[in-house]
């Protein structure tokens, strides 16, 4: 007898808010939870009655939306059993990561750092009180992480990611998105090298603040230079990193890199 493959969990979906187009929103969801794996291909949408219901939002929205991922070539539809996350596809972009290592770690930090002065410079011009709770609650729980030990990488993604959602454009949060697997390998090497220095992880939490005080401010500017200074402060870091670092744990993090390729 041959068993059946479990279901995938159920993916729920939040209440859409006041702003951005509903259907930017809408779609903008679904395809953050396509990009960061948690819909797999293959996997069928949730219904469109179900989508009105958990985002909130009429059928025309939910229809607008999902037309949107059709053109991207995320989803598809099947007749007479709904719409499917496709298995292929947009295709993926070329890193030219061609090693593991050092110069792996850099080179996604200054891709970084163009995207995060980018995104910052937006939120501090755009940002709602909202978005502000959610930056704050982002920080507190980075830190809170911190002080009891754990890495801290989903919650250093978590919140840049809330960042990004203030700049209130929904191409750079799915350039972010589509580009989480990367950064999320190279952060696990910067925050371990960070981790092994008390100077190293006091600099990033009060970088981390100076961000986040420059967008409450409304200050574009500086909200721009606090992040590009952020970024670049964490490649000289990755350059400062000893050889016993690189030899115990660098290197073999690194690879991973590679192996999120999508």
């Amino acid at each position: 007898m041959f068993s059946h493959a479990p279901h995938p969990p159920a993916v729920s979906f939040s209440a859409v808010q006041p702003g951005l187009k509903l259907a930017d929103q809408v779609a903008q969801q679904l395809e953050a939870r396509i990009r960061s794996g948690e819909l797999q291909p293959g996997q069928k949408l949730p219904t469109e009655a179900e989508l009105v219901q958990q985002l909130e939002v009429s059928r025309t929205v939910v229809r607008e939306a999902i037309s949107r991922l059709k053109s991207r070539h995320l989803v598809e539809s099947r007749q007479g059993s709904g719409m499917y996350v496709k298995a292929a596809g947009i295709e993926p972009l070329d890193f030219g990561l061609s090693a593991a290592g050092k110069n792996a770690v850099i080179q996604i930090a200054e891709v970084r750092r163009a995207l995060e002065a980018e995104v910052a410079e937006l939120a501090a011009g755009r940002r709602s009180e909202q978005d502000m709770q959610r930056i704050r609650q982002a920080e507190d729980t980075l830190a809170e992480a911190v002080r009891q030990g754990r890495d801290g990488v989903e919650e250093d993604m978590a919140f840049h990611r809330a960042i990004a959602q203030a700049s209130g454009n929904p191409f750079l949060i799915s350039t972010l998105d589509y580009m989480s697997q990367f950064l999320r390998s190279a952060m696990r090497i910067t925050r371990a090298n960070e981790a092994r220095r008390d100077d190293f992880a006091q600099a990033v939490e009060q970088e981390h603040h100076g961000i986040v005080m420059a967008i409450e401010a409304g200050d574009p500017l500086a909200a721009r230079q606090a992040a590009a200074r952020h970024m670049g402060n964490a490649i000289a870091r990755i350059q400062q990193a000893d050889a016993s670092f690189w030899a115990q744990d660098g290197e073999r993090l690194a690879r991973d890199i590679l192996a999120a390729k999508p």
